[in-house]
């Protein structure tokens, strides 16, 4: 991490994407990162990938958390990563994905941009620390 980076807050957004109705764990992963220091957005329940990739270049994010429980994160995350690169965000965000999500599918969710795939019991100590190693520069 810079200088510059250790000088500035990271700004989160932790999103629920679809109909997934769960948010125990987002609201888990919120207070950890604002414990940590980091400035957090919770995007609330049932948004579209549509609304997360608004929400991240209006909220100018550095981290995008989304929280899938419901299976479909095979579906939603691809969109959600290429609204951020239609809008030129993609190259700006660590886009973290946390959740239910099978070993299988979890080469496939890097291979589409994601950097880093957190399962159930994963640490938050070690959350944090991912974050704050890897949060791109600003440009």
């Amino acid at each position: 991490m810079s200088a510059n980076q250790e000088q500035r807050t990271i700004r989160c957004l932790v999103a629920k994407a679809g109909l997934d109705g769960h948010d125990r764990g987002a609201h888990v992963i919120s207070r950890a990162f604002r414990d940590a220091g980091f400035e957090v957005i919770y995007s609330g329940l049932h948004r579209s990938p549509d609304e997360i990739v608004q929400a991240t270049v209006q909220e100018d994010v550095d981290v995008l958390g989304i929280s899938i429980l419901s299976g479909a994160h095979d579906t939603l995350v691809p969109r959600i990563v290429e609204g951020l690169k239609e809008y030129g965000a993609f190259e700006d965000t660590l886009i973290l994905v946390g959740g239910i999500i099978p070993d299988d599918d979890e080469d496939d969710l890097k291979a589409e941009g994601v950097a880093e795939v957190f399962g159930p019991g994963a640490s938050m100590d070690e959350m944090v620390e991912y974050v704050r190693e890897n949060v791109p520069e600003r440009r």
